[in-house]
């Protein structure tokens, strides 16, 4: 069975081939290795072979993970999941990024509750890119508001977008998907000082994302093992 740092090598492996085949620069994709139910002790074994990104789905789960890992105070961690806005002061407090802002209530809490001894709190909008009932996000007919709303905002500093498109979609509809969401970061990475980031990829689809322009794919299961 392979070793975590094993997994992570044919990750970073899978990324560079996919970059290269997409005739993107080399290491313009950065691996966030999704964390989220495992262990601490595998934080570190990640963190020894020289993985430094990690994304959390879970609130309570990501703060006692930051807690206990202190010590390694170069780790960056991110808030992939859902954020309820009675958790926005301990998110605000303790993470490094929040990808998954949707609504401007979340986002001013963010922005009010974030200490002004941190630095601005790097965050993402989720966009609900295939408008699923099921899913959590904006819609993109929303995305200008929500944009315009958080540029405003002096703690946080809007990097990007982050979606979720369907798990089981055909190629086709799956590449129409992607193209939409690499159409509309375009849009506005053209507009946005330092709105460089499109997080979207996971272990079973990071190649086509990276074909699309993700800059960013969260990885779980091929790092870390089945949940």
């Amino acid at each position: 069975m392979q070793t975590i740092a094993e997994r992570l090598i044919s990750a970073y492996g899978r990324i560079d081939q996919a970059t290269a085949s997409a005739h993107r620069p080399p290491k313009s994709v950065q691996l966030l290795a999704v964390s989220k139910t495992k262990p601490v002790s595998d934080i570190k074994l990640a963190y020894e072979a020289g993985q430094r990104s990690f994304g959390e789905n879970y609130v309570q789960e990501g703060i006692d993970k930051i807690q206990q890992l202190q010590a390694y105070s170069d780790i960056e961690w991110h808030l992939i999941g859902p954020l309820q806005s009675n958790k926005t002061k301990v998110v605000a407090e303790h993470f490094h990024w929040v990808q998954s802002v949707d609504r401007e209530k979340i986002a001013r809490r963010l922005n009010d509750q974030r200490p002004s001894s941190l630095p601005p709190l790097q965050v993402c909008i989720q966009l609900n890119i295939d408008e699923e009932d099921s899913k959590a996000g904006i819609l993109p007919v929303e995305l200008p508001g929500l944009l315009d709303a958080i540029t405003a905002m002096e703690r946080l500093q809007l990097r990007g977008l982050m979606a979720i498109p369907k798990a089981d979609a055909a190629p086709s509809a799956q590449a129409e998907t992607l193209a939409q969401l690499a159409k509309l970061f375009a849009q506005y990475r053209t507009k946005l000082s330092n709105f460089d980031t499109l997080s979207v990829g996971m272990s079973g689809d990071m190649e086509e994302a990276i074909q699309h322009g993700s800059t960013m794919v969260r990885i779980g299961s091929a790092i870390f093992g089945s949940r």
